[in-house]
């Protein structure tokens, strides 16, 4: 028998043979993503996708050989295979964090009328590869290519955090990652990393400059990786006086977070 191919209502010509099993399949794996649940029975995606059972069935096979969907063996219901990341992984490694994070940059320049900015590591600091300027004429803001090597700048305490204690020793006892600063920390390096990894934000509140406020949070790709970090920027006398740290820290934090997702990165749940 020919597989049926999905029920649309539509009508009219459909494809047939192999064009209308790949489309089935396709349409298989698309009802896992449209149902909000994480585990589906033959039945429940049948229903889904308008094919019989037994077609259903058939597909379900070729695709847990494939690795696209694995059958849970006690419930013999099916779920999503780590296949399906393998295909979808050059997509991902492609796309641009640049490019994924201006229109949210936008976005957050518009909500804060602050500077927001995204940065990435290059080996020894943090460089700055876009930035939307504050709309206010007096502005903290740094031009594309601007690199940040002081540890107490938010953005290079983003990164840091997720280094090993021997790779932080290494870049702040080669200088590197320079330690001291217009006020610098008072708190040990690796119980302040530990502090900006548990909390996923770093502030830097007057630290490298004394007009300066900074706060940034970070940016991971489908690998769970750090690819970048979302920077907030803004005159301290302008947050201390309109009380809008929290605020700032919020944009950040949420900014940070869809660029993550655009990137196919895991949802922070905080």
């Amino acid at each position: 028998m020919d597989e049926m191919a999905p029920h649309d209502g539509s009508g009219g010509n459909r494809p047939q043979g192999a064009a209308a099993s790949l489309l089935n399949g396709l349409s298989v794996l698309e009802a896992f993503s449209h149902s909000t649940r994480t585990m589906l029975g033959v039945t429940e995606i049948s229903a889904a996708v308008g094919l019989h059972k037994s077609t259903v069935s058939r597909m379900l096979t070729g695709l847990t050989e494939a690795g696209f969907v694995q059958r849970d063996a006690e419930s013999g219901r099916y779920r999503l295979g780590f296949g399906v990341i393998g295909l979808a992984g050059p997509l991902l490694a492609d796309l641009d964090v640049r490019r994924a994070a201006l229109p949210l940059l936008e976005e957050m320049t518009k909500e804060t009328f602050e500077t927001s900015a995204i940065a990435v590591w290059n080996g020894t600091n943090a460089v700055v590869v876009e930035q939307i300027a504050s709309p206010h004429q007096v502005k903290h803001s740094s031009s594309i290519g601007t690199r940040y090597d002081k540890f107490a700048s938010s953005s290079v305490r983003i990164f840091l955090s997720d280094f090993s204690r021997a790779e932080v020793d290494q870049l702040i006892t080669s200088g590197e990652i320079k330690r001291e600063g217009y006020l610098g920390l008072d708190d040990p390096i690796h119980d302040h990393l530990d502090d900006v990894r548990r909390d996923g934000i770093a502030v830097n509140d007057g630290e490298t400059t004394f007009e300066e406020y900074g706060t940034s949070a970070p940016v991971r790709d489908y690998r769970g990786k750090q690819v970048g970090c979302i920077i907030a920027s803004a005159p301290r006398s302008r947050v201390q006086y309109r009380r809008s740290q929290d605020e700032l820290e919020s944009a950040v934090r949420r900014t940070a977070s869809e660029v993550t997702v655009q990137l196919g990165g895991p949802v922070n749940e905080s």
